[in-house]
């Protein structure tokens, strides 16, 4: 007797059933296995590659700001620099610090709230209209014709999703 007729025997609603390994479902799409297969190991290759370049381009930076910090003519056009941005920075300060720059500076950060808060909701309404729509198109209120596009990127999971 094998796994299924126990299946058979435990639930008469099961006309016919046959055991698949979990690892084995790739995709709950039409997509085959080895499509996705394929593109899995492509996404692998590229995460490998932009870390190993990762690794590479943090040496040769490295390396650029030794020679850089080793160069005496840098090290005294960097010295004065750093003096000018001080100056620049306190002089800001010192701007800031009247009534009417400082209500513009609230103003410009409430406004880059409020642009954070309805582009996060454009986002959502846009996959809404797609989802029901199935158009990757809108027309604007000026007339102009826009695309909707998405971006993914991958990311490590936190530890306490693990």
């Amino acid at each position: 007797m094998n796994d299924t007729d126990d299946i058979k025997k435990t639930d008469p609603e099961v006309v016919d059933a046959e055991i698949v390994d979990k690892n084995d479902i790739k995709a709950s799409s039409n997509a085959p296995v080895d499509v996705i297969i394929n593109v899995e190991n492509l996404i692998k290759s590229h995460v490998s590659q932009i870390d190993l370049l990762k690794v590479e381009m943090k040496k040769n930076r490295e390396m650029m700001e030794d020679v850089l910090n080793n160069d005496t003519v840098y090290k005294d056009h960097n010295e004065k620099a750093k003096e000018a941005n001080k100056l620049k920075s306190k002089t800001k300060g010192q701007i800031m610090q009247q009534p009417n720059m400082m209500a513009l500076s609230v103003k410009v950060k409430d406004t880059r709230i409020q642009i954070k808060e309805l582009e996060k909701a454009l986002s959502e309404y846009l996959r809404e209209f797609q989802r029901l729509t199935g158009a990757n198109e809108i027309e604007g209120e000026d007339g102009e014709v826009r695309e909707i596009v998405y971006t993914a990127k991958l990311v490590k999971r936190s530890s306490k999703y693990k």
